[in-house]
């Protein structure tokens, strides 16, 4: 079962107050990003974020899923829980490189 629009769009309501964040479609499910760094994956309508030393304290008592086959163990993030979200974006915001972009075949 991929996202349904609705989803996507409840999950970036939950991020009001974060600047330039915006989701990109992926094969079914979608990528939220924040200041052009992927901080969040939303898979089957259940919002994932990477395991990180980072956010492990915060996330310590988060359940874990695997967002997709073949992808590692991820936290689930309770996007409803707002100030939880917050800060773990905060974090994940502030750890993530933004992608570099790849050169395109000719």
């Amino acid at each position: 079962m991929a996202t349904s629009q609705e989803y996507i769009e409840f999950v970036c309501e939950q991020l009001v107050g974060i600047e330039n964040v915006r989701y990109k479609k992926m094969f079914g499910e979608y990528m939220v990003y924040v200041n052009d760094k992927p901080v969040l994956l939303v898979c089957d309508n259940t919002v994932y974020v990477k395991k990180l030393p980072e956010i492990e304290e915060l996330m310590s008592g988060a359940e874990c899923g695997v967002p997709y086959d073949s992808a590692k163990e991820h936290y689930i993030l309770d996007i409803e829980d707002r100030e939880l979200t917050a800060k773990a974006v905060e974090i994940l915001e502030r750890i993530t490189p933004v992608p570099k972009n790849k050169a395109k075949k000719k």
